[in-house]
This record gives structure tokens, sequence and C-alpha cells, in this order.
């Protein structure tokens, strides 16, 4: 014989309430923001950006909250350029009560089709008095904090992408002698380059003479805890798309303290 079947919902009236502390006391503090409080939109195939923000960013006062947008996991300029139009609806994810101090747009070479001002101005159409960066803009801004002039770059990309990231890099003012890539066009896939590769690049391309220091773009490279061991090995900075982009986050959220185990970077103004 079957067992026989529960009526949806409960059934009978509850016992009797022993104890009911109705309109407790309490106080309110300045939450987990209390020294800053940062968006950062993440694209939907990315897999690192999140986890190296908290070990970058992760500090007492300081709060993080991330939205993810809609992206093609085939990186091209005509993809890249589409997710401009979805930034606004994005940015609204994050309430304006929260009170964020700084709105990061995690994508390097979708800010430089996009542009650094017209990703500023998406995210403003959310909200509009927020202090607005990127992976390029920190870059620029870590790059000169460092004293990093003659850049060597490295990236996952395929050639289209990386000859158009460099060119519009030195329109931006910088040198790039040297470029390396590991010449992969699905995010899904580079998101899982392992960190004993990057280590090995990192090394390879920040080596020449013709560069003071290293750039890897691309928030889905895993590089944040690469940076201490490869600058001692190198002699020279280095820093990454989302290395830059916690340090510049903090920077303009009026987090101005030096911060150790992070690299040089780090322990640099804005």
């Amino acid at each position: 014989m079957s067992e026989p079947r529960l009526k949806a919902g409960i059934q009978g009236a509850p016992g009797p309430l022993k104890v009911n502390l109705e309109n407790l006391s309490f106080t309110v503090d300045q939450g987990i923001g209390h020294r800053a409080t940062l968006g950062l939109i993440v694209l939907a195939t990315d897999q690192t950006i999140e986890h190296e923000m908290a070990a970058l960013a992760g500090i007492d006062g300081v709060a993080v909250y991330n939205a993810r947008i809609m992206n093609d996991p085939a990186i091209t300029p005509e993809t890249l350029q589409a997710m401009e139009a979805r930034i606004p609806e994005t940015a609204a994810l994050f309430p304006v009560g929260f009170g964020f101090d700084v709105i990061g747009y995690g994508c390097t070479s979708a800010s430089l089709v996009i542009g650094e001002d017209g990703v500023k101005s998406a995210v403003r159409q959310a909200h509009p008095d927020v202090a607005v960066t990127n992976p390029v803009t920190a870059a620029r801004a870590a790059l000169d904090a460092v004293g990093v002039r003659r850049v060597a770059l490295l990236t996952p990309y395929v050639a289209e992408i990386n000859h158009g990231l460099r060119a519009r890099f030195e329109q931006l003012g910088l040198s790039i002698p040297v470029m390396g890539s590991f010449n992969e066009g699905d995010d899904l896939v580079a998101n899982r380059i392992s960190e004993a590769s990057i280590r090995d690049a990192i090394l390879k391309v920040g080596a020449s003479d013709l560069c003071d220091g290293v750039f890897i773009s691309c928030t889905g490279l895993r590089v944040a805890a690469l940076v201490e061991d490869t600058e001692k090995a190198l002699g020279k900075p280095v820093t990454s798309s989302n290395h830059a982009l916690a340090w510049h986050m903090l920077r303009l959220g009026g987090i101005a303290e030096p911060l150790f185990g992070r690299g040089a970077l780090f322990q640099c103004a804005l």
C-alpha cells in the first residue's frame, strides 16, 4: 500500500507561544562599507575578478558589491562594443541608497573599444555623482604611480584585439615595445589559463631590457597572487587589469594607506 500523501499547507493550529519578544531594542552602525562602498560590474563569463577583488580590496570597512553584465564569450570588437548599451541597466542594479563611492566596469578590452568616457557616461546614467573607473583608466594611473614608462603587455587575446589594444594604449600615452599573447579567442577558456602559465609568460615578456614593467590585460587572468613573486624575480613593477582596478577603486574611494602583500602598486598613492 502506498504512503498517504500529505496535504499542502500547515495542518492544525500552532502550539501555544511561550515567549514573544517583539520590539527588541537595537542600535545601528555605519554598516560594512563604513569606509568605502564599491560596486563592480562583472562580465557574465568572468570567473576571476570577484575572487581577486576580494583578496585585494577585502579590508575592514570596505564593501564590494557585484553585478553581472551579459557578454558574448567570443571576444571581437563588435561583441565588446555591444556591451555599452547594457552598462546603464547593469549599473542600475546597484541600489542608490547604498551610497556607492566608486563603480568599476570590469572589462579591459571593452573599455578601450567603448572608450573611457563612454563607460563613465553609461554608468552615470544610473549613478550621476559616483566616481567611475575601468581597467584602462586604472592601468594608466597605476603605471604612472609606479613610474613605468615602457610597458611589456601580456594578453590572452587574438591578434586583432592585441594590436588594437596596443595602438589604443599608445594613443593614450603609453609606450609598448614588448607584447606577448596566449592567442585565445574564447573568454571561457582564457579564464582557465593556469597561474603557472601566466607566471612563465610574465617572466618571459618582462625579461626584455626594452620594458620597465609589465601590464597583464584581461580581468579573467589570475595574476593577483603572482604580483609580488614576479616583481622580485624581474626587479620591475607588475600589475594587471584586476590588480590596477582594485587599487584605483580603493584610492578613489578614499582608502589612502599602503596595503602590504599586494605588490609595489599598493604602496603608492593616487
